[in-house]
């Protein structure tokens, strides 16, 4: 079979999850890809992965540079800004007030299938130097403080849905004491607080900071997130 006639008579779902993936590729690279590149990562024939990117070229969600390579474009960013709205600018005020006070890069994540994902972020004001914390940062649910208070809050219902995933011993512990820790697991030399966040209609969530790992009162910082994720579910109750 030909290339081309690969092309033709891939049905519409198998062409929109490869235009999916394509565009998972991009924001996982962090940096622009050559044709060559993405096809190799997708596994397709270049002009396969050609047609599909011209595609994604035609709605905005991708653009290329002077020297050709493919990077996510401004109509992604457009699109993502509408992505739980409402849990982003509520929760907003109240992550400007924890980062502000604790001096500590505050954020809330969201379960994604088997992923814990980056909502929205917010960096204290004054500090010397802080943590970037990106939106759309990902990393699975058995590692991070975030992923450990998600861990805590779930339903055997939602156990259900994770094929393959299993409870760390630490999220009974968060779900008895209202928060989780962790030290150096998604990034080397940075520490984590994080609470459970439950907002009906929204997938399970987490409220926290993270920091240079150094000496806390985890706890204080625990009743202090805890409190802000009361506000955050209330406002949109």
């Amino acid at each position: 079979m030909t290339p081309g006639s690969d092309a033709a008579s891939a049905s519409p779902l198998q062409t929109l999850s490869r235009g999916i993936r394509a565009l998972e590729i991009l924001a996982d690279a962090g940096e622009p890809l050559t044709i060559a590149e993405l096809s190799a990562r997708l596994g397709l024939h270049r002009s396969i992965a050609y047609r599909i990117l011209r595609t994604l070229e035609d709605h905005g969600l991708v653009v290329r540079d002077a020297a050709g390579s493919v990077q996510l474009g401004p109509r992604l960013a457009s699109l993502a800004r509408s992505v739980s709205r409402d849990l982003q600018a509520v929760a907003l005020p109240q992550l400007t007030a924890v980062a502000n006070e604790l001096t500590m890069t505050a954020f809330v994540a969201v379960l994604d299938r088997h992923e814990v994902v980056t909502l929205v972020t917010v960096e204290p004001a004054h500090a010397h130097a802080t943590v970037a914390q990106r939106p759309g940062t990902r990393h699975p649910l058995a590692s991070g403080a975030p992923g450990i208070a998600i861990q805590s809050m779930l339903t055997d219902a939602q156990w259900r849905q994770l094929p393959g995933e299993h409870a760390r011993e630490e999220a009974s512990l968060a779900r008895d004491r209202g928060y989780a820790t962790s030290h150096d697991e998604v990034i080397p030399g940075l520490a984590s607080v994080a609470v459970p966040l439950r907002v009906s209609g929204q997938p399970p969530a987490a409220l926290a900071v993270v920091f240079v790992s150094s000496a806390v009162d985890a706890a204080a910082i625990g009743a202090r997130l805890t409190a802000a994720a009361d506000a955050i579910a209330a406002d949109l109750h």
